[in-house]
């Protein structure tokens, strides 16, 4: 293809709205006579064969170009990113509420309507049942329609079925409702997908995790809420009350943007540079000068990608991770509540099992069991605070590899006669370490995955995690009737496998750009093959 030059000018390929049949063809114009600030360079991501790239890579040397990454580290994190921070944020209030009211609303339920353990565990694992069934199903939603239509449709649907299960008459129409709310909640986890999209590298780390703060603040929030409501008002209160930052996402939801990345790889160009430029502006702050880097998808981003060549060993190892993040947390959750409910650990541990002298016998939740759990629940913002530092200076793999360990070493305790005040303290630290593990991995999961792919990735983690989570009730609330000494090994051991996960995952995501496409990685990958052939070439002209 003919490339005119005139002195003092720069010449760049411009893309042009191709013909049918006709894609990829790049037309070249002078920079004075057509160009405007902001111009599209196309590169397609999927099929390239050699000479189109060889192509992309000339026509980007011989002009200014910019790709998203670098428009968004131009534009810096400001006033944008922290209206986007609060808005995501009440998604995660939501969803915490919605998570830590199945502690509270388990033993509630035991006494009122007189259910077995296998009916209460049923009131958490129906939630989890229907996140799981969701979480790939919102993750293919995102990746086709836009992270913003995807996420106000599953916080919508979620604030619908939660106002409705707080009328349920009976316990049949609850599990049904309370399995619609976890349809709807296992698409909280597109919040980060879009969040981390408008995040420079540098500030992605320590900004997704402080996203996750919002979790804190939602689960701290529920159980006061609890304090006040239940004692008075009753667990339906609580239900409807729950629901209230939901309604606030959703009467917002309009003001969310569309992940430029994601409108880069649709093709909508102008909407993209649109995007950028709100930012820009809001921020304060310039946009770069010179033409868009375009990676432009022929194909959506399909399941069998996540087990590619490249991916296929990260993508077990995350979903393991993911499970025994979910397996972990929401069990030490639950086993607060049944451990402070049996009452000294002397007592509970005798025999190695909680024996209640008749399967409908019950317990109401009493101001110190509340106390004790708002306690350990305030454990997760010194947790935040310490992973805060180290994914930033350790690494993701590192980070979540101590966290595994951390909670594990404080089970153990648990295993010995300990008192109600000991308990509390061991659960506060391994609770503080799980739910900071938990956060570093929000945190790795969009990065170690392309543009194409990553609401997929975040999706199908998502729904692993739900199996975990959906399996603990059983654990924490069934099996700990049998043997107590057997349930804390199974958290236990699950715990340092995950973290054995965490070592020997293959990509370390720390100061590393979010990929935008398959064809992104390749050259990220060829480049570093080239630079460590060159400089072995030197070592060894060096030796001889």
């Amino acid at each position: 293809m003919d490339t005119w030059t005139r002195s003092s000018r720069v010449t760049y390929r411009r893309w042009s709205n191709p013909e049918p049949g006709d894609e990829g063809d790049f037309v070249g114009h002078a920079d004075e006579d057509q160009a405007t600030d902001n111009e599209i360079c196309t590169i397609a991501s999927a099929k390239v064969d050699s000479d189109s790239r060889e192509s992309a890579n000339s026509s980007r040397k011989n002009t200014e170009t910019f790709t998203v990454d670098e428009a968004l580290e131009a534009i810096g994190f400001g006033v944008f990113q922290w209206k986007l921070s609060i808005l995501t944020g009440l998604a995660w209030i939501g969803d915490a509420m919605e998570m830590m009211i199945l502690s509270i609303l388990g033993p509630q339920l035991h006494c009122e309507w007189r259910l077995p353990s296998y009916q209460v565990a049923l009131i958490t694992s129906v939630v989890f049942i229907g996140m799981g069934l969701s979480s790939s199903a919102w993750g293919n939603v995102t990746d086709k329609y836009g992270r913003k239509v995807g996420l106000t449709v599953c916080m919508s649907w979620a604030l619908y079925y939660g106002l409705l299960s707080a009328f349920s008459p009976v316990y049949g129409w609850l599990l049904v409702l309370r399995g619609l709310v976890g349809f709807g909640i296992g698409g909280a986890p597109q919040s980060v997908t879009l969040y981390s999209e408008f995040l420079p590298v540098k500030a992605r780390g320590i900004c997704i995790m402080l996203i996750a703060a919002f979790w804190a603040i939602g689960a701290v929030f529920e159980v006061l809420l609890a304090l006040w409501v239940m004692p008075t008002l009753g667990w339906r209160w609580l239900l409807g009350l729950s629901a209230i930052p939901l309604a606030i996402f959703v009467s917002f939801s309009f003001w969310l943007p569309e992940s430029p990345r994601f409108d880069v790889l649709s093709g909508k160009r102008q909407k993209a540079i649109a995007t950028l430029a709100r930012v820009a502006r809001e921020n304060g702050k310039e946009m770069p000068r010179g033409t868009l880097v375009e990676y432009k998808q022929s194909e959506r981003g399909q399941f069998k990608d996540l087990f590619s060549h490249r991916y296929w060993k990260t993508t077990l190892l995350l979903w393991f991770i993911w499970f025994a993040n979910a397996f972990c947390y929401y069990g030490i959750v639950l086993l607060t509540t049944e451990l402070f409910q049996a009452g000294e650990s002397c007592e509970t541990t005798q025999g190695a099992k909680i024996e209640p002298r008749c399967s409908l016998e019950c317990k109401y939740l009493t101001s110190d069991d509340y106390k004790d759990l708002l306690w350990t629940t305030l454990a997760e913002f010194p947790g935040l605070l310490i992973i805060l530092f180290a994914v930033d200076y350790l690494g993701r793999k590192k980070s979540m590899a101590i966290c595994f360990f951390m909670f594990s070493l404080c089970i153990l305790p648990l295993f010995a006669c300990i008192g109600r005040i000991a308990i509390t303290i061991f659960i506060f630290i391994s609770r503080a370490f799980i739910s900071g593990g938990f956060q570093v991995v929000f945190v790795y999961t969009p990065e170690v995955f392309p543009t194409e792919i990553r609401a997929l990735g975040m999706g199908t983690s998502s729904a692993v995690a739900r199996i975990g989570a959906l399996i603990t009730p059983f654990v924490a609330q069934v099996m700990l009737r049998t043997s107590v000494y057997l349930t804390l090994s199974v958290y236990c051991g699950c715990s340092l496998l995950a973290g054995i996960a965490s070592l020997i995952l293959p990509i370390e995501t720390l100061g590393r750009g979010l990929q935008e496409s398959s064809l992104d990685q390749e050259a990220v990958e060829h480049t570093t093959n080239i630079t460590t052939s060159q400089s072995n070439g030197t070592t060894h002209s060096t030796d001889q």
